[in-house]
């Protein structure tokens, strides 16, 4: 990668919270990245008016006006090339992005999930591990397939679940994991330190330097 701070494109469905956390993030300098465009599959979703309001260029792309899911993923690709992303950060977005996008980002598409992959995947991770009656969930950053919530783990972290947690109360505690750890992954990707390899994710030291490989 060269000097220039890596480019990302977000992608979002609704509120934007944790696109809110990258962006207070690099707008603090804790990041080598910057945000260059927001593009949502909902026109009401609140994280295109985040986007607007901190100057970055933000787009409802209406899956209804393409035909075929081919043509808005090449829809979508192609506003991310626009905009010369190098990275593409899923963060809410709740649809299963095809080959189009995948393709065009080889190992550069990432998505957060709340809950420990591969446990409770699917829209309501939460939920689901609080019913269930784990007394650990978490949190998940990993590399995006063309499965839900599948891919090489590149992060996870722990949340316990308390005796006296209500479902509120553990949303809450897995939004402060996630707007913590998100960043941080994506500090590693701008450093060069996230490696692909054998179809899994690791971490470089930093004692071995960044990697080359893109």
């Amino acid at each position: 990668m060269d000097e220039r701070r890596m480019r990302m494109g977000v992608l979002i469905s609704g509120g934007g919270t944790n696109l809110q956390a990258i962006l207070d993030a690099s707008a603090a300098g804790r990041r080598e990245a910057e945000v260059v465009v927001v593009l949502a599959n909902h026109e009401n979703a609140y994280g295109l008016e985040r986007a607007r309001r901190a100057g970055i260029p933000a787009a409802w792309v209406d899956r209804s006006a393409y035909q075929t899911f081919r043509a808005y993923n090449e829809a979508l690709r192609d506003l991310l090339l626009e905009h010369e992303a190098d990275l593409v950060v899923m963060a809410g977005y709740m649809r299963l992005l095809g080959t189009e996008v995948l393709d065009a980002f080889p190992d550069r598409v990432l998505n957060i999930h709340p809950a420990l992959l591969p446990a409770f995947p699917g829209p309501s991770g939460i939920r689901d591990a609080f019913e269930y009656g784990v007394k650990v969930t978490g949190v998940t950053v990993h590399l995006a397939n063309e499965k839900f919530d599948d891919g090489p783990i590149i992060a996870q972290e722990a949340v316990t679940v308390a005796d006296d947690d209500t479902i509120e109360s553990l949303e809450a505690k897995i939004h402060e994991v996630e707007h913590r750890i998100y960043p941080e992954v994506l500090q590693l990707f701008a450093e060069g330190r996230v490696a692909v390899e054998d179809g899994k994710a690791r971490i470089i030291p930093l004692a071995e330097g960044p990697s080359g490989a893109r």
